[in-house]
């Protein structure tokens, strides 16, 4: 059994500061007072744009960078001073870094030939590491003879192969295609729960996140804006930032009234009323925004199923349909040149063939669906 910091957390990171320098003698804060825990076996993924600080936290807990403020804590143990080779971590980079002149065998095994173990016990765990990975039988083989994918497979094997405590992935899928990225996504979190260990992953790609993540930290700006399950960060985001960062968003900023049982209505400046379910009362004239996900979106086709009280309408024009192999996403145009977005099971397909350019166009949507976010874009 290992031992647990302090606080209960695998690892725990707390007030974490780093600042670095510009070339134009300006200062630039990459981590902002950020704390963050990661349990026993989580996959956790840190998820922002670039510059946001996710790669900065990742190297900080890899020790190839220092924290100028704050503490890391990684299975108990104080991780100041403590270099990155003495440190339970190790990490996968976008970069997978193979030897060139060694086999695959000798690439995954290369940090066991450095400390000197025993041949036999040194194929076994590299015939082990290989099966994890699906790379069995491949051994003998040189980087140069094989696929993104499978070289992508060695450098996870590497990783693994010294039983670290903490797999730190710096985008490591992002030079594959999407759809070896798909599978890829898939079989890291099967490996994660097959060696029970926590993954701390770094990604821009709201599809990788949303697909492995135990949970989600948002950033920007250096600072956590939002951490949760995926779909808590989908369906119910704290901010106009995350509702745009994640996902694919209908925002419409309005004044908010109470209409009675349960039930709100935000006014735009444009005419639109969102009706919208909310526990909490809305002082008259509250300024909010409201979003509304494409795939809530309803063609309207004259009749509400059930309650009519328990739905909302939205009209536009259509500006365009394209097909995505199992939905339509349509492309709507609201007054004062915004733009609508909804997403059609390719179910309907005979409703969307029948609308033409610039014809008006009718939805409707459970009003369930729209949440109320911060208008705050970030620190």
């Amino acid at each position: 059994m290992t031992a647990q910091s302090h606080s209960g957390h695998f690892v725990d990171i707390r007030n974490a500061s780093k600042v670095f320098a510009t070339p134009e003698g300006k200062s630039f804060k990459a981590l902002d007072d950020l704390s963050l825990h990661v349990s026993d076996n989580e996959f956790v993924t840190l998820l922002g744009p670039s510059g946001c600080g996710k790669t900065t936290l990742l190297r900080t807990l890899s020790g190839l960078e220092t924290l100028d403020q704050g503490e890391i804590r990684i299975d108990g143990r104080e991780m100041a001073g403590i270099p990155p080779h003495r440190r339970p971590v190790n990490t996968v980079f976008q970069s997978y870094a193979l030897f060139p002149h060694l086999t695959v065998d000798g690439n995954v095994g290369y940090s066991l030939d450095v400390s000197g173990v025993k041949r036999t016990e040194r194929n076994r765990r590299i015939a082990d590491a290989l099966e994890l990975v699906g790379l069995s039988g491949m051994g003998r083989r040189k980087p140069r003879q094989l696929s993104g994918g499978q070289q992508q497979r060695v450098a996870l094997a590497r990783a693994i192969i010294g039983n670290p405590k903490l797999l730190l992935l710096d985008e490591p899928l992002a030079a594959l295609d999407r759809g070896l990225r798909q599978t890829m996504q898939i079989e890291l979190k099967n490996i994660q729960n097959e060696l029970g260990i926590s993954f701390v992953f770094v990604t821009h790609d709201q599809e990788e996140a949303l697909t492995m993540s135990d949970r989600i930290v948002v950033m920007n700006g250096g600072r956590i804006v939002q951490i949760g399950t995926p779909s808590e960060v989908y369906d119910h985001p704290h901010s106009e930032f995350v509702a745009r960062f994640v996902g694919e968003s209908n925002l419409f900023a309005g004044s908010l009234a109470q209409i009675g049982d349960g039930l709100v209505e935000l006014t735009t400046g444009h005419g639109e009323t969102i009706r919208l379910r909310q526990d909490a009362d809305a002082p008259a004239g509250e300024q909010a925004t409201a979003l509304i996900r494409p795939e809530r979106l309803y063609l309207h086709d004259g009749d509400e199923p059930g309650d009519a009280s328990e739905w909302g309408r939205l009209s536009a024009t259509l500006r365009q349909s394209v097909f995505l192999g199992t939905d339509y996403q349509l492309i709507c145009d609201l007054p004062g040149g915004r733009s609508l977005k909804a997403f059609v099971r390719d179910t309907g397909r005979d409703s969307v063939s029948r609308l033409e350019r610039g014809a008006p166009v009718t939805f409707r949507y459970p009003v369930s669906a729209p949440v109320l976010v911060d208008t705050e874009t970030g620190p």
